[in-house]
C-alpha cells in the first residue's frame, strides 16, 4: 500500500512554487535545501524531494546546528532523519559556533550562511533553497519601514540571490503548516519564534495582527506586493545607473572622475546611484544616504566648498569634474 500523501491544495501550492524555481537549474545538478526542521523548510524539503527528480535534478539537505538552545543537536538529528526519509541525499548536518558581533540574530545568520555556502561548495551544489515565506517578506518590509531604512530595505528579500533561491515568497506560513499536516510530517517549533524579545516576533504576533484587524485582511500580501514593485523599479534604476557609469566615468591616476553636467542632467535617484556605484566599484565602500547626499551637493549646490571626506575617500570638485580619490594618509612623525 502506498504511503504517498494525497494531493491537497497546500501540497499542490508548495510543490508548484518549488517547481518554478527549479527550472533555473541544469539537469543532473545537485540542489540543497536549507532545513531547520520547522514547517516552512520541512514543507519545502518534501516538495523539493518530489519535484527535483522530475526536473532531472538531485536534491539534498544542509542542516545547521547553531548550538544556541539545549537539545539543538537532537533537533538537527531529527531533521536529518526526516530529510533522509523523504529521499534527500546527501544530508549534511553542520555544527557552528555563533559569535556575538552585531547581536545574536545577526551573528547566527552570518554563521548559518557561511556554513551553508561551505557545504554547497564541498558538495558541488548549484543552488540552495531557503524557506522564507510571504509572511517573512511582509515582516521584513514592515521592519524596514519602521526603521526608515529606505527603498533597499523595503524591497525585502529577492527570489534569487546568487546561490540562494527562495521559492516560498508567495506562500503563506499557514500553507506550509497545512502541507506538513497533510503530508504526515512532524515539524519542529523553534521557541525563539515565540520570544517577544525579538522585534520580528513582535511584528509577527502583535503588530501585523493589529494592522489586519484595524485595516482589514490582506496586509501581508500588500506588503509583499510592495516589495516586488520596489525591487522591479530598483533593478531598472540600477541597470540605467550601470550604463551611465560606463558612459560618464573616466579613470585617472588619482582615482576616478565624473562630469558634473552629466550628473546634473539626471534625476536624483539616478545621480545618487551613480555616485554610490562609482564609490563601491572603485574603493569598495558602501555609502550611506547622508554621505551620498553630501557628495551630490557638490553637483547641485556648489558654492566653492571644500572637498568631501568620506571613510578612506576624498571627493573634490575640480572645474566641471567630480574627482574621487583615496584619502591621503597622514603618518605620525
Amino acid at each position: 500500500m502506498s504511503t504517498r500523501p494525497r494531493l491537497t491544495p497546500a501540497i499542490a501550492d508548495v510543490r508548484r512554487a518549488v517547481r518554478e524555481v527549479l527550472v533555473t537549474a541544469s539537469a543532473h545538478e545537485l540542489v540543497l535545501v536549507a532545513l531547520s526542521g520547522g514547517p516552512d523548510s520541512l514543507a519545502m524539503a518534501a516538495a523539493t524531494a518530489f519535484e527535483a527528480p522530475r526536473a532531472g535534478l538531485r536534491a539534498g539537505a544542509v542542516i545547521v546546528d547553531h548550538g544556541l538552545q539545549p537539545g539543538s543537536a537532537d533537533v538537527a538529528a531529527a531533521a536529518a532523519r526526516q530529510a533522509e526519509a523523504i529521499g534527500l541525499d546527501p544530508v549534511v548536518v553542520v555544527p557552528v559556533s555563533v559569535g556575538g558581533q552585531g547581536g545574536p540574530e545577526a551573528a547566527a545568520r552570518d554563521a548559518r550562511y557561511a556554513a551553508i555556502a561551505r557545504v554547497a561548495e564541498e558538495t558541488g551544489a548549484s543552488a540552495v533553497l531557503l524557506g522564507h515565506t510571504l509572511d517573512d517578506q511582509a515582516e521584513t518590509v514592515l521592519l524596514g519601514l519602521a526603521r526608515g531604512s529606505g527603498a533597499a530595505s523595503l524591497q525585502g528579500m529577492a527570489r534569487v540571490t546568487g546561490l540562494y533561491l527562495r521559492p516560498l515568497l508567495g506562500i503563506r506560513r499557514s500553507t506550509t503548516v497545512r502541507f506538513c499536516d497533510d503530508a504526515g510530517l512532524e515539524p519542529w517549533t523553534d521557541p525563539q519564534n515565540l520570544d517577544e524579545a525579538y522585534a520580528r516576533v513582535r511584528v509577527r504576533t502583535t503588530v501585523l495582527p493589529v494592522i489586519e484587524r484595524e485595516l482589514g485582511p490582506g496586509i501581508a500580501e500588500a506588503l509583499a506586493r510592495t516589495a516586488d514593485q520596489l525591487r522591479e523599479d530598483s533593478d531598472a534604476l540600477d541597470h540605467f545607473a550601470d550604463e551611465l557609469v560606463e558612459e560618464l566615468a573616466e579613470h585617472a591616476e588619482a582615482g576616478i572622475s565624473l562630469p558634473v553636467n552629466g550628473l546634473a542632467a539626471n534625476p536624483p535617484a539616478l545621480r545618487q546611484r551613480i555616485i554610490r556605484l562609482v564609490v563601491s566599484a572603485e574603493f569598495g565602500v558602501s555609502l550611506s544616504r547622508a554621505q551620498t547626499l553630501e557628495v551630490a551637493r557638490l553637483v547641485t549646490d556648489w558654492h566653492g566648498q571644500a572637498s568631501v571626506d568620506l571613510p578612506g575617500i576624498r571627493v573634490k570638485r575640480l572645474g566641471h569634474l567630480l574627482v574621487f580619490s583615496a584619502a591621503p594618509t597622514h603618518r605620525e612623525p
